[in-house]
């Protein structure tokens, strides 16, 4: 080999080299960058949730959103283009924590009829959470107050509430039976009713108690998934 042809070797070597080393160093970073990301994202969120059912999504402003966060403008408008956007991606992250809540509880019990007293329990203990209502009410609010968005709203909500239509659907099955209703409305009533039982006990505490909350929403519970053999 001569001596121009091994310089040559030597300085694609050192040049594919120098490239590894850049990769290596680059992909850490890009992770890093990545995670940073993701993090901001999810303060904002607990923000966005906070702020919503709070103040409301009229009254709710980017900056006390960002500010509860910890970030500035830029930082919210580098993860969401508007209030709107936000709004929306805060459905689908609650609808969706739901979810994976019921599937992960489900998964803890192999027999039928424990699922489905697993899922009764579960659904009258959700009336508990405050912030789920009001930002449940929110939601509804906001599709009737901006028509624009109403099919954009209706849309999503469509698609994540056939997810929970879904569960109720595969736990009958499970025990032999079927809904007389159809999936979707069983979750939509099943969501309904919790909602306005925690509505009203929180604008009078003493139209009703926990404990008959809890003994309407099983009763309601029962009703529902009582089903057709």
């Amino acid at each position: 080999m001569s001596a121009s042809s091994t310089v040559t070797s030597a300085r694609m070597k050192k040049t594919a080299i120098a490239a590894a080393r850049a990769r290596a160093t680059t992909k850490p970073a890009r992770s890093r960058q990545a995670a940073r990301r993701a993090a901001t994202r999810r303060k904002l969120l607990l923000a966005a949730e906070q702020t919503f059912a709070r103040d409301g999504y009229e009254a709710a402003r980017l900056e006390d959103i960002a500010a509860r966060a910890g970030y500035t403008r830029g930082a919210f408008y580098a993860n969401f283009a508007s209030k709107e956007d936000i709004f929306f991606a805060l459905l689908e992250q609650t609808v969706g924590r739901r979810i994976a809540e019921v599937n992960e509880l489900l998964g803890r019990h192999d027999n039928p009829q424990q699922r489905l007293r697993a899922l009764r329990e579960h659904y009258a203990q959700i009336a508990k959470d405050r912030r789920l209502a009001l930002l449940s009410l929110e939601f509804k609010l906001f599709a009737v107050r901006h028509p624009e968005a109403h099919a954009r709203l209706r849309a999503r909500q469509r698609g994540l509430r056939s997810c929970g239509g879904d569960i109720v659907r595969r736990v009958m099955k499970s025990l032999g039976r079927s809904l007389a209703i159809s999936s979707a409305a069983a979750a939509t009533a099943l969501g309904a009713f919790s909602h306005a039982m925690l509505l009203e006990h929180l604008v009078d505490a003493r139209s009703l108690s926990d404990g008959e909350i809890r003994h309407l929403l099983g009763l309601f519970f029962d009703a529902v998934v009582a089903g057709e053999k």
